[in-house]
């Protein structure tokens, strides 16, 4: 089984559902919830379990988990779990949205899952159909109608997303791009202005446009230098000391004597703005900015709430928000507000997910639960 730090963190396949009640044991697969509309947020449980994907859609939250996908109904409070006892592979879940009009989710070894609401039967894609890997991080739909799906041994692109035609398959990886994607490992897709595709990966930000790649990693500017993050580093394990693989990498990187869990190279989160600006979330190296020439790099020195992101998000407005380790933190006019954290109603300081609902409210997920947030602070 392939493993890193961050995706260890992430994952740990266990039962998850939503819940109010004081009843920890032999919860119920589907039923509904207590929530009190006045109160300015709800928390709903998960146990110890990560929440690593929102997609909202009307009343509808569709809430991914590391124990399965739940279904919940913000209007009657009723939910549903769906998980390996009811179609999918594997519990674990790093995505869910819509693909082809279709509920989606990318699962953590089990392949990508597509679900038809009128028989709850899930259609799974995986290796033999033409997946580069059966980890699926994050699946993107292109203006093009192609489909694109991040695994960790490089990316897929499903011209025309005729994800039942063979032929129509395409992967990329390091080796067949010849180093245009810096690594096959492959987090987060995002289409920019004129159509070109983003990709985050363990070893750096790659580009794909007209055939052509380019990539860039630390030492051209993304993350933040060692030397101004140290002394706010979260976390002291680091994943070379278990993994072959970043002991390679910190030592590609002159690394290789620092032993807390700073790898700059190590994207985690991706959004592309309006401008067509890349943001991506690093392991430890903070926030980078790429206007496509230069990299901007921010931290808590700068007002980041935690140099671990884990989440980026453009929301209806166009402000970015940004879920580190230390609190969630939202960017607006090139500065960073005061973080939102528990404080403020936050379930926990570590936020992994979150998604806009129409009603202006917020639905913000953390190690252990979600929060939804009814009244944001503007």
């Amino acid at each position: 089984m392939k493993s890193s730090l961050p995706a260890v963190m992430l994952c740990s396949v266990c039962l998850a559902m939503p819940l109010n009640s004081a009843a920890q044991h032999a919860q119920p697969r589907e039923g509904k919830v207590t929530v009190d509309p006045a109160k300015p947020f709800t928390h709903f449980r998960v146990g110890n379990r990560n929440v690593k994907s929102i997609y909202t859609e009307g009343d509808v939250v569709w809430v991914g988990t590391s124990g399965g996908v739940v279904r919940y109904d913000s209007r009657t409070a009723a939910y549903k779990l769906y998980d390996n006892k009811n179609g999918l592979l594997s519990n674990g879940i790093f995505w869910v949205g819509r693909i082809r009009g279709r509920l989606a989710a990318g699962t953590y070894g089990g392949g990508l899952s597509l679900l038809d609401e009128s028989t709850g039967a899930w259609e799974t894609f995986n290796v033999p159909d033409g997946l580069g890997d059966a980890f699926v991080y994050e699946v993107m739909e292109t203006r093009n109608g192609d489909l694109w799906i991040a695994t960790w041994s490089g990316a897929n692109r499903i011209r025309g997303g005729e994800l039942r035609d063979r032929s129509k398959w395409d992967l990329y990886t390091v080796e067949n791009t010849k180093g245009g994607l810096p690594n096959d490992w492959v987090y987060g897709l995002a289409e920019g202005k004129s159509g070109e595709i983003w990709l985050a990966t363990e070893g750096g930000l790659a580009r794909f446009h007209k055939g052509k790649w380019d990539n860039w990693n630390h030492a051209k500017g993304q993350g933040a230098p060692y030397e101004k993050v140290k002394h706010a580093i979260a976390y002291n394990s680091d994943p070379s000391q278990v993994s072959t693989h970043h002991a390679r990498q910190k030592e590609e990187m002159g690394l290789q004597n620092i032993s807390v869990a700073y790898n700059p190279n190590y994207i985690v989160a991706m959004e592309v703005d309006a401008n067509g600006v890349v943001w991506v979330g690093t392991w430890g190296g903070g926030l980078g900015r790429f206007d496509g020439k230069k990299w901007r790099n921010y931290t808590t020195a700068e007002g980041l709430p935690g140099n671990h992101v884990f989440m980026l998000h453009i929301d209806r407005r166009g402000e970015l928000w940004v879920g580190t380790n230390n609190g969630l933190g939202r960017m607006i006019g090139g500065r960073f507000e005061k973080p939102m954290t528990t404080a403020d109603g936050l379930y926990a300081n570590t936020v992994f997910s979150m998604a806009n609902a129409d009603d202006g409210s917020l639905w913000i997920g953390s190690y252990g639960g979600v929060t939804h947030l009814r009244k944001p602070r503007r």
